[in-house]
């Protein structure tokens, strides 16, 4: 079997995605691979198709035993055997594993990286034909990187006590030019293949909103997904405990997941939410790498994230069927102060670390805090920034964001800009020292803030000179300022607003400057999860999968995506031939499930006709 013939009858698809075929080929001809992909552009199938094609084992290391189980389901599901090893397992299930292991029959081994130098996996390492190591998530690797794990350290050096050295794949959504290299050098791939696919997921709508009030945004929002799945993702635990009982008085189906819940109550509801008994997941960012549930229409983050990095991952996790999918972030100055504290209590746990890696750590951190502000701030389009900030060709209008669709005009703040910076000087000027945006705007506006005055800054001639401006609109324009380089805004719990080089072209050189301005928020554009003029046979097939599901104790998408279903009430086969034609639908599980979908569809069609 070729591995065009395993795209089809094992993965039910026509053809390969963009990339998949360069990895697969070169994995194939022995060499070692670092694939960026973006989530749900096909990681797996880059690793899977050449581990059924391979003689031998091929053990993918990954970091989350959610992701595990759901792989792992999913290959059995398509008629693949494979396994998993993680401490979530029984002595007896841990027994049948190594039995099978050691019958030869398992072609796939999924691994966390903590148990790679337990005493009888080493022993089974020591004497197997071990013909390919996959390293998932492979930015953990890098303490530059996001979600570092020291047990990543240690892949390079049990790869090196094998008796014979296999190909080296890895693969990671998000990696910057300094991950990647980390990656190569940390794992020590030979020469590998390396490949970006592209950061762009063209089915996912981009926004940020700033609203008055957070909660009352979110129900907004929630109410316009109604029968769909989503996340809301918080910063903290408190917020997710006070969102999540939120939403359940208010009669939504929430559930919630952070770190401080205990162990069972954690798989409890990250199950609840995968079979679809809850409709919305609240968490903090504990939740969701490596959760591979196809059907998530939303992720809402009620606070702003940390860093570019960790959103476009988090976002990433809608629309992975390929759907129409919304990534929205609840925008508040306060999200910065809340990250910034964050990362300065950060790191403090890993003893693996100096205090001069910690505190380099520590900087760059605030650095991509500051990238992820601007994302959030800037007028520009938010696709082109994200894509920018990945090293890939920027473009200036997506139409699927919220800064393209929303109404927008572009204003003169030539005027504005003089004001602001004059006053950032004056300021400085008359106390020695800087201040924050808070105090400039309430300065510009002729506030009669007691320590304002107490300070002096109601004699200063900046003192009111944009009263008629709403706070809103000067801090908007404080945003852009800092954006462009005309403000520097430092570290700290009390960031303050400097002058830079730039500052002159405005002040002294009278640079004219635009930006634009909402003219009113809209609400960016939903699409239902449905299949047009056939929305009841797609809720018929919905309740069929369901049915299986629940018989088979896999999730609802395990069984066959939404996308799947939706090519269904496209095609809608009515035989077994017709039905291998559905995108998704594989030779094992046409043979499982053919004949009760068909016949369902086949009994719509007849109702149709009378």
């Amino acid at each position: 079997m070729d591995k065009y013939s395993l795209l089809k009858e094992v993965f039910g698809h026509d053809s390969f995605r963009k990339g998949q075929e360069d990895i697969i080929d070169n994995i194939l001809s022995g060499k070692d691979v670092l694939g960026i992909m973006p989530t749900g552009a096909g990681k797996s199938i880059c690793y899977q198709i050449p581990a059924l094609l391979m003689d031998g084992l091929t053990v993918v290391i990954s970091p989350l035993i959610s992701l595990m189980k759901d792989q792992v389901s999913a290959l059995l599901a398509a008629g693949v055997e494979a396994a998993c090893i993680n401490s979530s397992l029984g002595a007896e299930e841990y027994r049948m594993t190594f039995d099978l292991l050691y019958s030869g029959r398992c072609r796939i081994l999924y691994i966390a990286p903590e148990r790679l130098d337990a005493p009888d996996f080493s022993a089974f390492a020591a004497r197997s034909d071990i013909s390919m190591i996959t390293i998932d998530e492979a930015h953990c690797v890098s303490q530059w990187g996001q979600d570092f794990r020291s047990s990543y350290l240690r892949i390079a050096e049990f790869i090196g006590k094998l008796p014979k050295r296999p190909v080296v794949s890895a693969f990671t959504a998000t990696a910057t030019s300094a991950v990647k290299s980390d990656i190569i050098s940390l794992l020590k791939l030979d020469s590998p293949f390396t490949i970006t696919t592209g950061y762009d997921r063209s089915n996912l709508f981009f926004s940020v909103r700033r609203p008055d009030n957070k909660y009352r945004e979110l129900t907004k929002l929630l109410h316009g997904y109604e029968g769909k799945s989503g996340i809301v993702y918080c910063l903290s635990r408190k917020n997710v405990e006070e969102v999540c009982d939120k939403l359940r008085s208010d009669g939504f189906s929430a559930t919630r997941y952070h770190a401080g819940l205990p162990d069972s109550e954690r798989r409890s509801n990250q199950d609840d939410f995968i079979y679809d008994r809850c409709q919305i997941m609240v968490a903090t960012n504990a939740f969701g790498m490596g959760i591979d549930k196809s059907n998530v229409s939303f992720v809402i983050h009620y606070n702003m994230p940390k860093d570019i990095e960790s959103y476009y991952q988090e976002a990433g996790r809608s629309g992975r069927d390929g759907e129409p999918a919304e990534c929205v972030i609840l925008y508040s100055g306060n999200d910065v102060r809340i990250n910034r504290f964050m990362i300065e209590n950060s790191r403090e746990d890993n003893q693996e670390l100096s205090d001069e890696q910690r505190s380099q750590m520590i900087a760059k951190d605030m650095e991509r805090l500051k990238q992820m502000t601007f994302y959030c701030t800037t007028t520009d389009c938010l696709r082109g920034f994200m894509l920018k900030y990945f090293g890939e060709p920027n473009v200036h209008y997506c139409g699927k964001c919220s800064n393209c669709t929303d109404g927008f005009e572009t204003v003169d703040i030539t005027i504005d800009s003089q004001k602001i910076l004059s006053c950032i000087y004056r300021i400085r000027q008359a106390s020695g020292r800087d201040y924050g945006k808070s105090m400039l705007t309430d300065v510009l506006r002729g506030s009669q803030n007691e320590k304002l005055i107490s300070l002096g800054f109601g004699k200063l001639s900046t003192y009111g000179i944009m009263a008629d401006s709403a706070p809103k609109k000067i801090r908007a324009e404080i945003d852009f300022l800092a954006e462009k380089g005309y403000i520097h805004v430092t570290e700290g719990d009390y960031p303050q607003l400097l002058l830079t080089a730039r500052s002159a072209e405005v002040l002294k050189e009278k640079k004219p400057l635009t930006m634009k301005m909402p003219i009113e928020k809209k609400k960016s554009p939903s699409k239902a999860v449905g299949a047009g003029e056939d929305d009841f046979l797609f809720i018929e097939l919905k309740k069929l999968r369901s049915t299986i599901a629940k018989k088979e104790l896999v999730p609802a998408y395990i069984i066959f995506s939404d996308a799947a279903l939706k090519d269904m009430c496209r095609l809608k086969p009515t035989d077994i031939p017709h039905f291998l034609r559905v995108a998704g639908v594989g030779k094992v599980k046409a043979e499982k499930y053919g004949l009760e979908f068909c016949t369902l569809i086949a009994d719509h069609i007849s109702k149709q006709a009378d």
